[in-house]
């Protein structure tokens, strides 16, 4: 326990130079009741430029886009109130859709509940029974692996579908134990020093939790059921979300990929980092850890990437790709992202969460282009003040 509070005092000494400057995260507007159930409505502000919108969200349901594809779920919340909603033909605020990698997002969160019980020390080496005693992948510690600065070798994307570090883990030859295979990839640069975007470093964040969380399950099925009972109690339930969160054969929630939650669960999501991490005057994540999420981690590579949280850099298009949001009055943004155009886009400056949800084809030309229609649509909504 005592090593535990010492990582999250760390944890808050870390973060205190950074949050200085960063855009400060807004409380909640008063007499703005908290979702419970469901959300309080209120219809599009004053302020909003209507032609901009409207063009933007015609622009998104008229039909499959060339670039955008098709979107199937859009739901923006606005000073605490959902302010616009809208879903395609055959989906509804009731239709659970895919994560894809915003799980990474929601893993950071899931990792964020375990230090704020004492179960986690971030700075602490997070280590795997996999790895031998010696073994200098055991001393990487849980801030690295959020920060994606692992050092392991492993390539999300690949050549091709076939040799994709991802769809090996997941549907190739790891799929029957993705520890083991997540495990097995060997370290190739100095911890810290190099980020490289990874759906394995990620899979072992969920194997480390899973062990900090179930000690010693009985079998697979017992490993399932308990870790998504503490998933429930120590996030879910607090924020009024029930997702589908699947696993592997080995009982082990997959961490970065394969969670379902509706668009307006999302949008709850969302919302808990825009409130930083207190939900109805519960803490639900450490003092820090919102703003450990959105700030860029150590490596010189990337500015566009915190901890488990994709960043708008405070100058430039990005590195070592273009940010999603690109408007110089939102360079306070910060994101969840995944496969195929699925994003959850916080807004501080702005007091605003947006969703979107869909299907694209497309590479990064695709992604360009949601990031320029995500633009348009949230630089379409006024600016806020920073609260004092």
């Amino acid at each position: 326990m005592l090593r535990a509070l010492m990582g999250a005092l760390a944890l808050l000494f870390a973060t205190a130079a950074n949050a200085q400057q960063l855009y400060p995260l807004p409380p909640q507007p008063a007499g703005v009741a908290w979702p419970a159930q469901d959300w309080a409505e209120a219809p599009l502000p004053a302020d909003v430029d209507r032609a901009a919108f409207d063009l933007a969200i015609t622009e998104a349901f008229a039909g499959r886009h060339p670039l955008l594809g098709e979107t199937r779920a859009v739901v923006i919340i606005q000073g605490g109130r959902l302010v616009y909603e809208r879903y395609a033909d055959g989906y509804s605020r009731d239709t659970r859709l895919n994560s894809w990698s915003m799980a990474k997002s929601v893993t950071h969160a899931l990792v964020g509940a375990a230090v704020l019980q004492g179960r986690v020390a971030i700075d602490a080496p997070m280590g795997s029974p996999h790895w031998r005693a010696g073994d200098r992948r055991a001393s990487i510690t849980w801030r690295q692996w959020l920060n994606m600065v692992d050092g392991l070798e492993y390539s999300e994307n690949g050549d091709s579908v076939a040799n994709a570090g991802n769809a090996r883990m997941l549907f190739g030859p790891g799929r029957q134990d993705t520890t083991r295979w997540a495990a097995s990839l060997p370290l190739i640069h100095d911890p810290g020093a190099h980020w490289n975007y990874s759906s394995a470093g990620t899979l072992l964040i969920s194997d480390a939790l899973t062990r900090a969380i179930v000690a010693n399950p009985q079998n697979p099925a017992d490993r399932r059921q308990r870790m998504r009972a503490w998933m429930n109690t120590s996030l879910f339930n607090q924020i009024g979300v029930s997702p589908i969160v699947e696993f592997d054969p080995q009982g082990l929630f997959y961490g970065s990929s394969l969670i379902w939650m509706t668009g307006r669960d999302w949008a709850r999501f969302g919302y808990l980092y825009l409130r930083g991490g207190v939900w109805d005057g519960r803490r639900v994540l450490p003092e820090g850890w919102v703003d450990f999420g959105r700030t860029p981690g150590p490596a010189p590579n990337t500015d566009t990437y915190g901890a488990h949280w994709w960043l708008t850099p405070t100058s430039g298009d990005g590195r070592p790709a273009r940010s999603l949001i690109t408007g110089d009055e939102m360079r306070d943004a910060f994101s969840a992202q995944g496969y195929e155009g699925q994003i959850v886009v916080v807004v501080p400056s702005k007091d605003l969460v947006m969703v979107r949800l869909g299907l694209f084809t497309g590479g990064g030309e695709a992604w360009d282009a949601l990031g320029d229609w995500s633009t348009r649509l949230i630089g379409a909504f006024g600016a806020r003040p920073a609260p004092p």
